[in-house]
């Protein structure tokens, strides 16, 4: 069984137009001097990192991994959630996720579509040209809106919505495979891909293919009321990335999982920064370590009451002392015998 890696922290939530956040080398810095080894970089922050010119310049890349490597620290993904987002969108959300595009397609589904898939292949080439064997996302939706349906959902318009996400996917997931790095889908509500049961389903629909696997958060499933513990046993051999952030559940006689359009703040469901929530990271670490998890273990700050910089500067030592080191021997070696065939015929009472 191999020691997980970390701790790492994902830059999204921090990177900015202030220093020390408004650059790769500043934002480095920073991140060591908290004890972080490694930075898991949102490739739509032009001031980080440059996609396409990563995804045909390995050359810029090995710049990227140096200025990295002067303050001690490691590339643990790159992420894509916008732009996978992008992948499927239904129009109903078009407005809303229009943001998340380049200027030029704005306004364009069908612009924005192949948009986003080029530059899905821009992040497989990239994570080629770093060496990343994981690359982080989001699946997008077309069917999210009939999640809790009224009418019934029509017959077959769920194998159908999957069958659309595997098509728009499989081009993606083979240019990964070219560059021999792994999709990790956060799975997440508002994503068609958002629990066990989706995520197999899209499995089913592309063949089962090697490179779709999953990014684990288990706030997300808090917050759908998912035994996030027994998620690690169904699909462990399928969980490449993971995002170690804290939620907590507290439902009320007037709120519960869908959280009655409240903000954060007063919905039962909020994301809480490390140690503040009520997810067992103890158990999570353990069995992480107990199926042999190879990967990063990276913050992802979201609290909806404590500031970010102070949720970081906390980060580093909960991942740290939450790692294990696994054993190489058993607890009671100093007590065994040896393999003696006879011996043991006798214990059976077999002789």
């Amino acid at each position: 069984m191999s020691k997980i890696k970390g701790p790492g922290i994902f830059l999204a939530q921090f990177a900015g137009t202030e220093a020390p956040f408004n650059n790769l080398d500043n934002i480095a810095a920073w991140a060591a001097s908290l004890g972080y080894k490694g930075i898991q970089i949102p490739t739509w922050e032009s001031s980080i990192i440059d996609l396409e010119k990563a995804a045909t310049s390995k050359d810029y890349c090995d710049e990227l991994k140096g200025k990295c490597a002067e303050h001690g620290l490691e590339i643990t993904e790159l992420s894509t959630h916008l732009q996978g987002q992008l992948v499927a969108v239904n129009p109903a959300y078009d407005d809303m996720f229009d943001g998340f595009a380049a200027p030029e397609v704005r306004g364009n589904p069908k612009a924005r579509t192949e948009w986003a898939i080029q530059q899905m292949k821009y992040a497989a080439k990239a994570s080629g040209n770093l060496g990343l064997k994981g690359h982080a996302s989001f699946s997008g939706a077309l069917l999210w809106h009939t999640v809790y349906p009224w009418p019934q959902r029509p017959a077959g318009l769920v194998e159908d919505g999957f069958k659309e996400l595997a098509k728009r996917w499989l081009p993606i997931l083979n240019e990964f495979d070219e560059n021999d790095c792994n999709v990790c889908y956060e799975l997440h509500p508002g994503e068609d891909l958002h629990d066990g049961v989706t995520f197999e389903r899209f499995l089913e629909a592309t063949n089962n293919h090697s490179r779709a696997n999953i990014l684990y958060d288990p706030s997300h499933f808090v917050l759908q009321q998912l035994d996030y513990l027994q998620f690690i046993d169904f699909y462990h051999d399928r969980i490449k990335a993971f995002h170690v952030k804290d939620a907590e559940f507290n439902p009320t006689g007037k709120s519960g999982v869908y959280g009655g359009y409240q903000g954060w703040q007063d919905r039962p469901g909020r994301f809480r920064s490390l140690g503040d929530g009520q997810v067992d990271f103890t158990g999570i670490f353990s069995k992480m370590a107990q199926y042999g998890y190879e990967g990063w273990a990276v913050l992802e700050w979201e609290c909806c009451l404590k500031h970010p910089e102070d949720g970081a500067k906390e980060g580093a030592p909960f991942i740290t002392d939450h790692i294990i080191r696994t054993t190489e021997k058993a607890f009671d070696d100093f007590a065994a015998t040896g393999h003696d065939a006879a011996l043991n015929r006798r214990i059976m009472g077999l002789d």
